[in-house]
Parts: structure tokens; sequence; C-alpha cells
């Protein structure tokens, strides 16, 4: 294993919450409810996902080789901190070598499976040569591994009672993803993807054309109606989770789960026109919620 002192550590662990605070406002914004020991582990967390998700993308851009070979590296370092062996520093970035030692601390501490972050990469890797899904069960698979497996490996750090935990975990990362895909169909236009199932887009009339055309219309209102009511019941599903996990995590997960949630009621706002503007939840609007949901939280 990586032989470190604490400052290495703390340094490490300061790089992941950096990354999270730049990244991912909305989840730090929640994490920082969290008790003060878990905030951690959960920026590490995050900063894993990111890092792979970023190199692939970086990679991407030249060739589909280079994606697979940072996966390969991503997967042999992480094989050696679960095997208690030395990382490889060859293949490790001084960037992502912090967070690997981070990762290193905090599985000394939580029983993370395994199976989960390579679940993950196998998710991003998709990216790299899927642009289309022809149903929702193939999307499932996608949101699966790069959203619900963040899920499950957040309640082995949060603390849960029963495994029936782990299936609300999996619904909350589903309607999350689903989210990222309706607030970023114009982004994704860009870059030729189209993630809305392809059976959806026929059942409403919307073709891919008109999609990457970014041309809005009743259609496609009526297909980002379909979507939202979708993601919406993942939600309200997931909820039922949250009185299961250790008290101390309640409100931070409630309180990211309406945040998120949030964007799809600004898409709606927005008379569903995602091509134009950007949904998101100003820090004024996170703020103003935190009193009902923390009311929320305590009667779980």
């Amino acid at each position: 294993a990586l032989d470190l002192d604490k400052s290495e550590e703390t340094k490490a662990y300061q790089y992941c919450e950096k990354i999270t605070r730049h990244h991912a406002k909305s989840f730090y914004f929640a994490a920082k409810f969290l008790p003060k020991e878990k905030q951690p582990p959960i920026y590490a967390l995050y900063a894993l996902c990111r890092h792979v998700d970023d190199e692939i993308d970086e990679a991407e851009l030249r060739s589909e080789q280079e994606s697979a070979a940072i996966v390969e590296q991503w997967k042999e370092n992480l094989e050696a901190i679960y095997s208690g062996n030395e990382v490889n520093s060859r293949l490790s970035t001084p960037d992502s070598r912090l967070v690997l030692i981070a990762w290193q601390d905090l599985l000394q501490k939580y029983k993370i499976p395994q199976n989960l972050p390579l679940e993950l990469m196998k998710g991003v890797v998709q990216d790299t040569y899927i642009k289309r899904y022809q149903t929702f069960d193939e999307l499932y698979i996608y949101c699966y591994r790069v959203a619900s497996t963040v899920g499950l490996m957040a309640c082995e750090i949060f603390g849960y009672e029963g495994k029936e935990t782990l299936v609300y975990a999996e619904k909350l990362g589903i309607a999350m993803q689903l989210t990222n895909i309706l607030r970023d169909i114009g982004e994704d236009v860009e870059k030729g993807r189209i993630y809305l199932p392809q059976e959806d887009l026929e059942k409403f009339g919307v073709t891919e054309e008109q999609i990457l055309a970014k041309q809005f219309d009743e259609k496609f209102i009526n297909l980002m109606k379909f979507e939202i009511a979708r993601a919406g019941k993942y939600y309200q599903e997931s909820q039922k989770g949250i009185s299961i996990l250790s008290k101390d995590v309640r409100f931070t997960v409630l309180l990211a789960l309406r945040l998120y949630s949030k964007i799809l009621d600004k898409i709606e706002r927005q008379n569903y026109n995602v091509f134009n503007q950007r949904a998101f939840t100003t820090k004024t609007q996170k703020l103003l919620s935190i009193p009902k949901i923390w009311l929320e939280a305590k009667k779980l």
C-alpha cells in the first residue's frame, strides 16, 4: 500500500474537497451538512468519479484506445489499493495519486465493494462508443453505472440499517442521472449524443434530426413532460429510503434529492426549452430551501 504520513492524507482530502466544491456545487452544498468525519470520504468518492470521467473525456478526443488504457490504469491502481499493494506511480498523475491516497485511507474505515467503482468506469467508458440508446432499459443500465453506483458507495459511508436501503439508493441515482440527461440535452447534442431513448422519440413523433438541430416544438414539449414525470417517479420512490439511513445523514440526502429535483421544476418553468439555457438552482434558492427540508428530515 501507499506508505503515507498524515500530512499526505490531509493534502489528498483537501484536493478531493477542492474538486468537489468546483465541479459539483449542489452536491458540495448538501455534503457540508454531513457530520464532519463523513465529509472527507464523500469528497474522495466524488473526486474519483470526476477524475475518471475527465480523463476519459480528454482521451476520447484522441482515441478510443487511449480511453481504454486510462480505465486499465485506474483498475490496476484500485486493485492495488484493495489488495493492500503499492500503487504504480507510472500509471497515475500527481493529482490522481492524491485521489488514490484518499481512497486508501477511506477503505480502511468503510467497506466499499470493489465492483462498484469498476461498474462506474464501465459506464464512463460507454460514453466513448455508445451515442444512442434504443430503449429505456438500455439507458437504465448506463444510469445505474454512472450514478447509482455513486449512491451505493455513499451508503457505505453514510451508514444504514437494512439492505433495502440500497434499492432506494439505486433509484435516487437513476432519478439524478435522468435529471442530468434532461438538463444537458443541448450540450450533449454538441457532442453528437442523444441519451433520450429512441423508443420515446418515436412515441412522441420527435426525430433525431430535430434534436440535433435543436428544434423546439409541441412534440418535444410532450416528450420532455413524459421524461420529467419518469424522473419524478424515481425521486418519489427513492425518498422512502431516507428514513432507514443513519439519522445524522438524513437531512443531507433529502436536501440533495430536493435540490436536484428542483432542476426539473426549473426546466418546466423554462417551458421545457433546454436548448437555449441550462436549468440550475441558485445559491439563494438553495439557502431558502433549507428550513423546510430540515423540518421535513426531522420527522423521518
